[in-house]
């Protein structure tokens, strides 16, 4: 794990950014205009110090590019900031809201107040856009349709999986939101269902709790992908081992959204990864990180400022407990966690060498994964796993967007939404820098930032 010591402070600016380009054109009025910062733009290009850029009233990138060609337009608000880094909003492709309170999980939790409560708390730590994968109530949809009919919300946008496909008996879901399936027959019905609400993907859960539960069969998983097919939607599926992500990638699943932990990765899966284009669309590294990190005493986590701002009080106080932490120690796979994670994070390696895509997600939104801190552990744990600060931050934006087919996101660009964080320290020299929060906007609106 990276832990550091942070600072923070909050700016009270507006900002975005985008392409770079020779000179900025004439614009209308009620502009915002930045200036004096290093773009990190997402599409892993090189930094550009000495940047400027123009957010439109409609939310949008009108221009950026160097400082010295601005031409801001009359009466435009001007916002000098100081040298500091300006970087696209963060994605998490593989994120759960509204189903916990404190550290309670149920189906009850789901409403409407306590998703958005999620998604703000996304958005103050840079997370500007999340995938929810497969344990929302219906109470998603009309919240996503209200962000896409402007496109301008005040939190962090959202799309969902809305209830993921389950094997009766077997691992996955949230107890009474998702329905399980015992045949392809009614797999099927089940991908129709979620298709007929208009969800953005269709997740199925491949996994027998460490040899817990019984296992989603291949004609069951065979069935949820061709009939996802069928109906235009990507699968991505949620594995463990090995042999069932090369079952699944075989079948033509579109992405898995957890790493390979039982064992290393061999070529064949690499092979048959490329040759399909499925992605390895999240790692969870930071998930796997949390397994054991609440349960060795005194856990850096826990004594980090930046990690309570993301927890409730009762929530601390709970993770803190010497109770808890016997009890979290207790697990009789407590000591196989620490190998699943470094296999992973081995597995990440093996994959990005291997040419494989990629993609940034954190599984965070359960007990003691908690939104927003989650994705800056991923990154951190990312860079420890081999990838560049540069090709993280790439990878948690601008890649990312390219997964989504989200044109207008992930990288600071003209005509792009100005979805972007303001950082005080260089994210590329430490990634540990990410955390040095200090304003964040959602389509050009400020929306408050984390304060630890």
């Amino acid at each position: 794990m990276i832990l550091g010591k942070l600072r923070h402070t909050f700016a009270a600016a507006a900002l975005a950014a985008g392409a770079w380009a020779a000179a900025a054109p004439a614009l209308a009025q009620g502009a915002t205009v930045l200036r004096n910062f290093t773009l990190i733009d997402g599409t892993g290009r090189a930094a550009q110090p000495g940047s400027a850029l123009v957010i439109g009233e409609n939310g949008r990138i009108k221009w950026v590019g160097p400082a010295a060609r601005l031409k801001a337009p009359a009466g435009a608000k001007t916002v000098d900031l100081g040298g500091k880094y300006v970087m696209p909003g963060l994605i998490d492709l593989h994120v759960h809201v509204g189903n916990v309170v404190d550290l309670t999980q149920d189906y009850r939790n789901f409403t409407r107040a306590n998703v958005e409560k999620d998604l703000k708390q996304y958005a103050a730590y840079g997370v500007t856009t999340v995938l929810a994968m497969g344990t929302e109530g219906d109470a998603i949809f009309p919240l996503r349709a209200e962000q896409r009919a402007t496109g301008r919300p005040s939190m962090a946008r959202v799309y969902t999986a809305g209830q993921g496909v389950v094997f009766k008996g077997g691992y996955g879901g949230v107890p009474g939101l998702n329905q399980q399936v015992a045949t392809p027959e009614e797999a099927r019905r089940a991908v129709d269902v979620q298709a007929g609400k208009g969800v953005d993907v269709i997740k199925l859960w491949l996994d027998d709790e460490l040899g817990t539960m019984p296992k989603m069969p291949p004609e069951v998983t065979a069935a949820v992908i061709d009939q996802a097919h069928k109906r235009g939607l990507k699968v991505l599926a949620h594995i463990f081992y090995l042999e069932d992500a090369k079952r699944v990638v075989d079948q033509g699943v579109d992405g898995l959204v957890h790493s390979v932990r039982d064992q290393a990765v061999d070529q064949a899966l690499i092979d048959a990864m490329k040759r399909r284009g499925t992605w390895q669309l999240a790692e969870t590294l930071s998930r796997e990180a949390s397994m054991f990190a609440y349960g060795i005493p005194p856990s850096p986590v826990l004594n980090d400022p930046f990690f309570a701002a993301a927890v409730s009080p009762a929530a601390l106080a709970q993770l803190r407990s010497p109770e808890r932490q016997k009890t979290v120690a207790s697990n009789p796979h407590f000591h196989d966690y620490p190998r699943f994670l470094e296999t992973a994070k081995a597995n990440l390696k093996r994959l990005s060498d291997g040419g494989v895509k990629y993609g940034f997600g954190t599984d965070s939104g359960p007990p003691g994964r908690f939104a927003g801190y989650f994705s800056h552990w991923e990154l951190a744990l990312m860079v420890e796993s081999g990838a560049t600060p540069a090709e993280a931050i790439r990878t948690a934006t601008g890649t990312a967007a390219e997964f989504l087919g989200a044109k207008d996101l992930g990288t600071l660009a003209a005509g792009k939404w100005a979805d972007l964080v303001v950082l005080g320290a260089d994210p590329l020299a430490d990634i540990r820098n990410s955390r040095r929060i200090e304003a964040v906007y959602v389509a050009g609106r400020p929306v408050p930032p984390v304060r630890p």
